[in-house]
């Protein structure tokens, strides 16, 4: 196995070890070390894909895992938040991701049948990029706020526009998402037999 795919396997396995820090309680400054552990996670997306165009190490499994990988992360961390009370994330939220997530692996197992590898596009580098920076940027709230406290001073107005703002990048996440699933459906519907 190359080192690509090291690195994807190694971004699956950190999700159990990100879901533990963000539902144990006792655990100290447990926002902090989720907030670490998802980095962590996050770089590896950034750096199997260099890795494997740099050494023209891209495989069938790296191109199926890959994305496979980022929608395990996205998917629980998402989850993770959506339990959060006053959460920027919701059910919706979570929904209609995993729903693109869902269709997106079905169309490429549809394609696979047909020796097609639907690898990520543009757009769906884009959905998930902006999506870890937008979970970052809670979990980095979630980390000030809960671990440190640096928050219980801050004005009402200060509380509510960092509430806003967060809930605008989830949303901002959410149409890439949906328009990221549209252009692969388009791209590749000629593929599916409705016969």
């Amino acid at each position: 196995m190359n080192l690509p795919n090291k690195l994807t396997l190694l971004r699956i396995l950190l999700v159990p070890v990100y879901l533990v820090f963000m539902y144990v309680p006792a655990i100290p400054y447990r926002y902090t070390l989720a907030l670490v552990v998802f980095i962590l996670a996050s770089i590896t997306d950034a750096l199997d894909g260099h890795i494997a165009r740099k050494h023209n190490l891209i495989t069938t499994f790296g191109k199926f895992a890959d994305p496979l990988a980022d929608k395990v992360l996205v998917l629980a961390a998402l989850a993770a938040l959506a339990d959060l009370e006053n959460s920027p994330v919701n059910g919706i939220v979570v929904t209609i991701v995993a729903t693109r997530e869902f269709m997106v692996s079905g169309l490429r197992l549809v394609t696979a049948e047909k020796g097609i590898v639907v690898a990520a596009g543009i757009w769906g580098k884009l959905k998930t990029a902006f999506t870890m920076v937008t979970i970052v940027v809670i979990q980095l709230w979630l980390m000030l706020e809960a671990d440190f406290a640096l928050f219980w001073s801050m004005s009402e107005d200060g509380i509510v526009l960092a509430a806003l703002i967060m809930r605008i990048l989830v949303w901002i996440s959410v149409l890439l998402t949906v328009i990221s699933g549209a252009v692969y459906l388009k791209g590749y519907w000629k593929h599916i037999d409705m016969k």
